[in-house]
């Protein structure tokens, strides 16, 4: 009896290299070990500054976010402070309040000593352009809020001081506090807006000042909450009304 030989070929999908990784949508949000809430900002493109605000924020221009980035959904209050640096410098003392009283260099340290203690590196400030990006909730948002009172703690609602993080509404991307109850560090020095389109834009090399985003409790003037309101002030200096949130690179 003669035998046949049958070749069965299965096609298989062509791949190389990088092709061949699965792509993996990141997860929506995640909660470390310290408490700290994420939320994962997707990459895009907006038109950073204001035609109508001050000189500083001009000209302006279009910055594409490549990467994405997690960023911390609230101000970081003192419980998750003292959790890893062990005391609080704080002024107006209350464990979902937002630290404040620290300078940039203290955020710094705070992030290094997050680091490890999450055996991770990736735990940085936002840039300059990734917290306006995230205040405007990709465009979502107007430069100017319609409703200050409902999602900023300022002179006219504060009573003078901070107030716990997440009680105010949220922006359309669920980030607290992004306008009012303190000024938020970023990593960016201070520097003047170049023209034409940006990718992934850290600022310059050096200053005198690290910029400070968002307004805060002791602000009067509705234009200092605006997303696009620049401010900056000396990296060791120690102030109530400043504070920070994290990001974390994926």
């Amino acid at each position: 009896m003669n035998r046949r030989h049958v070749w069965l070929i299965v096609a298989l999908p062509w791949c190389a290299g990088a092709l061949c990784q699965k792509s993996e949508s990141p997860p929506r949000e995640f909660t470390n070990s310290v408490g700290m809430r994420f939320v994962w900002i997707e990459p895009g493109s907006f038109q950073m500054g204001s035609h109508t605000g001050d000189a500083d924020e001009r000209p302006v221009h279009e910055v594409t976010l490549s990467k994405g980035l997690y960023l911390q959904v609230t101000e970081v209050p003192q419980r998750q402070w003292e959790a890893v640096m062990g005391k609080n410098p704080s002024h107006f003392k209350g464990p979902d309040r937002p630290v404040e009283t620290v300078s940039w260099e203290d955020a710094q340290e705070f992030l290094r000593r997050l680091n490890e203690k999450e055996r991770d590196s990736r735990y940085r400030l936002p840039t300059e352009a990734e917290w306006e990006y995230a205040c405007r909730a990709g465009g979502q948002e107007p430069d100017v809020a319609a409703n200050l009172d409902a999602v900023a703690w300022w002179r006219l609602n504060s009573f003078n001081q901070t107030h716990g993080v997440a009680q105010k509404k949220p922006n359309a991307w669920g980030l607290f506090d992004m306008r009012g109850n303190v000024w938020e560090w970023v990593e960016d020095w201070y520097g003047l807006y170049s023209a034409g389109r940006q990718i992934d834009p850290k600022g310059p090399d050096s200053g005198f000042g690290r910029v400070l985003r968002g307004g805060s409790w002791v602000g009067g003037s509705p234009e200092a909450f605006r997303c696009a309101y620049r401010y900056d002030y000396y990296p060791t200096r120690r102030v109530t009304r400043y504070g920070f949130r994290c990001a974390r690179t994926r």
